[in-house]
């Protein structure tokens, strides 16, 4: 990908919830949410301080996180859904 973001922002490819419920149920795309959760491809180099210091980044690329559900961007690029959100969108980063 051909793609740096500014700033304090990252690029996340969501990951898709499975299509059944655990009791087996098959959902049909209207029926799903919004996903919540995705992996970070890329990262910004980091938000200037009004000092002029450059505070990096505590996520990195690679990184599972979970963001809130109508936070950051969407965008299509190369048939491949993606989403740019701010650090501060990130609520939590999952541990492997």
């Amino acid at each position: 990908m051909n793609l740096k973001p500014l700033a304090d922002r990252v690029v996340v490819k969501p990951i898709e919830d499975q299509d059944k419920t655990p009791g087996g149920i098959i959902l049909p795309d209207t029926a799903k949410e919004k996903p919540m959760r995705g992996e970070i491809v890329a990262v910004g180099p980091g938000k200037i301080t009004d000092e002029g210091k450059r505070v990096a980044l505590d996520v990195k690329k690679g990184d599972i996180v979970i963001y809130g559900k109508y936070s950051g961007t969407d965008f299509k690029m190369q048939d491949l859904d993606y989403l740019i959100l701010r650090e501060s969108d990130i609520l939590a980063v999952v541990e492997k």
